[in-house]
C-alpha cells in the first residue's frame, strides 16, 4: 500500500543557500531540494544515528571532512520505500542582506600587512512567511516532525502535512508541474520535454511532460506524480 503525504512548509525566518554565485552576489531560489529536505525531516538521521553514540556525537557536532555522502545516506530510503520530492513554491518573497568582511590574512598567514581593505557581498534569501509545497511518498505510515531546520542558517520553518486519500495508479502520456529530481525519474518513465531549475548538487526539472505510470488522487485532479520513484546516483 502508497501512502502519500501533501506536505506544506512555512518559513519562520529568512532561508538561505546560494543556488547561484553571479558576481559578489549569492542569490537562493525558491526551491528546496529533496537531497535538503529528507536530512531535514530527520529521515537520513534514523540511518546516520543508529550506530554508536560516539559516532553520533561525532557526526552530529564534528564533522572532519566537507564530502557529501548522499548515496550513502539516501539509498537506505530506496529499501525503506520512502521518497521526498523537492518543494515548490505557493506564495514567496525575497529579502536582500548586504554583508561585509576585512582582509584578515595576517590571522589566517602570519603576514605583516599595513591594509585592511574591507569587501562585501549580497545575499538574497527567501523571506519569513513564504511557503512551499513537497510530497513524501511511502510504503508505511510516517510521522512527519512539526518543525525543521533548512538552509545556512538553519532557519526554522513549520511543517504541516496531510494524508491524501488512496492514490490510483495510471500509466500514460502526463505532466508533472512539480519540480522533480531528473536522476530519480528517468530511469523509470519516458521524459519528454521539462523546464530546467539550475541548483547544486542536481539540477532539478518541472513541468515535466513524460510517458510512464504515475499517482493520482481522484480529490485533486491536477496532481501527478511519477510512479516508483527512487535515489539514484551518477556513477
Amino acid at each position: 500500500m502508497v501512502f502519500i503525504y501533501r506536505c506544506q512548509l512555512e518559513l519562520h525566518d529568512s532561508l538561505y543557500f546560494a543556488t547561484r554565485e553571479i558576481g559578489r552576489l549569492y542569490e537562493t531560489e525558491p526551491v528546496i531540494h529533496n537531497y535538503a529536505l529528507c536530512y531535514a525531516l530527520g529521515l537520513v538521521d534514523n540511518q546516520i544515528y543508529s550506530t554508536t553514540v560516539a559516532e553520533e556525537h561525532s557526526y552530529r557536532y564534528f564533522c572532519p571532512e566537507q564530502v557529501p555522502k548522499y548515496e550513502e545516506h539516501l539509498t537506505p530510503l530506496n529499501q525503506q520505500g520512502i521518497y521526498v520530492t523537492p518543494a515548490r513554491s505557493l506564495n514567496h518573497s525575497s529579502i536582500l542582506n548586504t554583508w561585509k568582511y576585512a582582509n584578515n590574512n595576517y590571522h589566517v598567514e602570519m603576514e605583516k600587512t599595513q591594509k585592511n581593505i574591507p569587501s562585501f557581498g549580497r545575499a538574497k534569501e527567501i523571506a519569513a512567511e513564504s511557503k512551499f509545497e513537497f510530497f513524501v511518498i511511502s510504503q508505511k505510515e510516517l510521522k512527519l516532525p512539526k518543525w525543521i531546520r533548512l538552509g545556512k542558517w538553519m532557519s526554522k520553518a513549520e511543517v504541516t502535512a496531510e494524508q491524501l486519500p488512496k492514490p490510483k495508479i495510471a500509466e500514460g502520456l502526463f505532466t508533472c508541474t512539480h519540480p522533480l529530481n531528473p536522476l530519480d525519474v528517468m530511469f523509470t518513465n519516458q521524459v519528454i520535454s521539462y523546464d530546467v531549475v539550475n541548483m547544486p548538487p542536481v539540477s532539478l526539472i518541472q513541468n515535466v511532460q513524460m510517458r510512464g505510470q504515475y499517482y493520482q488522487v481522484d480529490s485533486i485532479k491536477e496532481l501527478k506524480l511519477p510512479a516508483r520513484m527512487e535515489y539514484r546516483f551518477r556513477n
